[in-house]
């Protein structure tokens, strides 16, 4: 095979992976370029996403009756405006200053009643697994080989594909896989879960100090593994959560799941004031491994990792001055509605009965289209001024007078500090560090992951938070952007703000305590780079 269909093939796997765990092999080799064409709906859309209730009541209702209010009872009139700024004096008696000030409180009030309630993350927790879990790349190739179930053709498929992933050599499988022979079954799917979670669990519990009890809604979601009682529930069971719990389980969501989850969280929050919520986020791969020899669903041999993650959201007041960030804005972006977009991520068996999920080769232009789509509504919420005029106006003289002008690609990096985008493979980040021009510092959080942790689905986003926050990066005020990638099809994001910095070494529960001294990775010029 020539070194261009071999590129082509590194390409689609890794894009196969960010919600998937199989694979059509032949789809666009290029990520389109989704900056150089929006649509003015989304750009309202934005707009219309920072337009909240608090803002219109504080806007377009307190202030112009706090102006009226102040205008009537102190008689001040448009031509006594100089006079009042020369003498910079005011006399009002005491009723009106009473009465003044009573209006005021209760417009005040009435506007703090009606601003949304503020979404904290307090701590997350990121599971580590035991080092006898560790795989590394030759590892993994000796167990397919050995295995006896794969052709030769098909073991040098995935010797290319694991060559070119970017994953290292210290990513993690769970037991069901790599016993002799594999014991791919219920229950080791079931150990492989509470494994995950409850590890995170105990080492969020352990950082925050909040009780389990003190849970009040929690939210758990993996994609390809449902069993019955649900994974929500394995948790309320293990530790005696209140029976009054707000418990969700979604499935079938892909990586993305983990933000749609934040998004699910905030909502109940501000529907549930002085209330714990808990985010678990994981993915299953003892069922899902594959031991056939359709290539289109070997990939997820090759890049799908052990991983999980769990966050404490909190909408108490008092937990400001301890919590890491504060949620600003999450956007969400469903293209299911397009019937490209919706088959292009779908399970099915193979030709011998086998279970998988193949996408298709539309894969790459709906990924584009999602993901375009996505950053053209939060734009408007969190590019600077600047950057929003210049987009603004060369998007109507392009949509609306037809002119041939070059467009204006926004900074994206005069929005945010940190960037966490998902870990699905060397190839989509390429392509979004390209599209959004990012340095190789923004990407390190995101190609780093990919190399230590393999692509661990919708808790990836955390291991990249992680890493920042063990390389000591994350200040006061740092802004922190989120963005993954779903099956349906779906592209989601997630705005954070820093409320403290992050001190080096502050938690020895990191994930990368051991081993962030060692990355970034140095790669050989003439090396694959993850």
């Amino acid at each position: 095979m020539g070194s261009i269909e071999m590129d082509k093939e590194r390409l689609t796997a890794e894009m196969a992976f960010k919600d998937s765990s199989s694979v059509v092999i032949k789809i666009r080799q290029k990520l389109p370029d989704f900056l150089q064409s929006v649509k003015l709906k989304y750009v309202k859309l934005g707009y219309g996403y920072s337009i909240n209730a608090a803002t219109v009541l504080k806007f377009g209702v307190v202030l112009p009756l706090l102006v009226a209010t102040v205008v009537q009872i102190t008689g001040l009139k448009f031509d006594d405006v100089s006079e009042l700024w020369t003498s910079r004096a005011l006399l009002v008696d005491t009723a009106t200053a009473v009465t003044g000030s009573a209006v005021l409180l209760f417009l005040l009030g009435v506007y703090w009643a009606k601003k949304p309630s503020p979404v904290y993350l307090v701590d997350f927790a990121c599971y580590k697994p035991e080092d006898e879990r560790k795989m590394s790349v030759e590892s993994f190739l000796k167990m397919t080989e050995d295995n006896g179930k794969f052709e030769e053709e098909t073991v040098q498929f995935q010797r290319r594909i694991s060559t070119r992933s970017g994953l290292g050599d210290e990513t993690y499988l769970p037991r069901g896989i790599t016993s002799r022979p594999p014991n791919l079954c219920m229950k080791e799917a079931r150990a492989e879960a509470e494994a995950v979670m409850f590890g995170a669990l105990d080492s969020l519990f352990s950082k925050t100090g909040v009780k389990p009890a003190e849970i009040g809604i929690l939210i758990v979601n993996c994609s390809l593994f449902n069993p019955t009682p649900s994974l929500s529930a394995m948790i309320v069971n293990h530790y005696k959560l209140r029976t009054d719990i707000s418990s969700y389980n979604l499935g079938g969501m892909g990586c993305s799941a983990g933000l749609i989850s934040v998004d699910l969280a905030k909502h109940l929050l501000k529907a549930n004031p002085n209330t714990y919520a808990v985010v678990v986020s994981t993915e299953n791969i003892t069922l899902n491994w594959y031991f056939g020899n359709d290539r289109s669903m070997l990939l997820c041999n090759c890049i799908f990792r052990m991983g999980g993650a769990a966050v404490l959201l909190s909408n108490k007041s008092r937990d400001r001055s301890r919590s890491k960030y504060e949620l600003v804005h999450t956007v969400r972006t469903h293209k299911g509605a397009d019937d490209n977009s919706y088959n292009c991520v779908y399970q099915r068996e193979d030709d011998k009965g086998t279970i998988g999920v193949s996408l298709a080769r539309e894969l790459m232009a709906v990924a584009g289209d999602a993901l375009k789509t996505n950053i053209t509504t939060l734009g408007p919420l969190v590019l600077p001024f600047s950057e929003q005029f210049m987009f603004f106006v060369t998007l109507v003289r392009r949509k609306l007078m037809k002119a041939k002008v070059k467009p204006y690609i926004p900074d994206f990096k005069k929005a945010f500090e940190h960037f966490c985008i998902h870990a699905g493979g060397r190839a989509v980040l390429d392509a979004l560090q390209k599209n959004l021009q990012l340095s190789e510092w923004h990407m390190e959080p995101s190609r780093m992951t990919l190399h230590r942790f393999g692509n661990t689905s919708s808790s990836s986003l955390w291991y990249e938070l992680a890493y920042t926050e063990a390389k000591g990066r994350v200040s006061r005020g740092d802004r922190v952007w989120q963005i993954a990638f779903g099956s349906g099809f779906k592209c989601n994001s997630a705005v954070w703000r820093a409320l403290r910095p992050i001190p080096l070494g502050e938690s020895g529960d990191n994930p990368w305590a051991d081993s962030i001294d060692r990355y970034p990775v140095n790669f050989p010029v003439d090396a694959p780079k993850p």
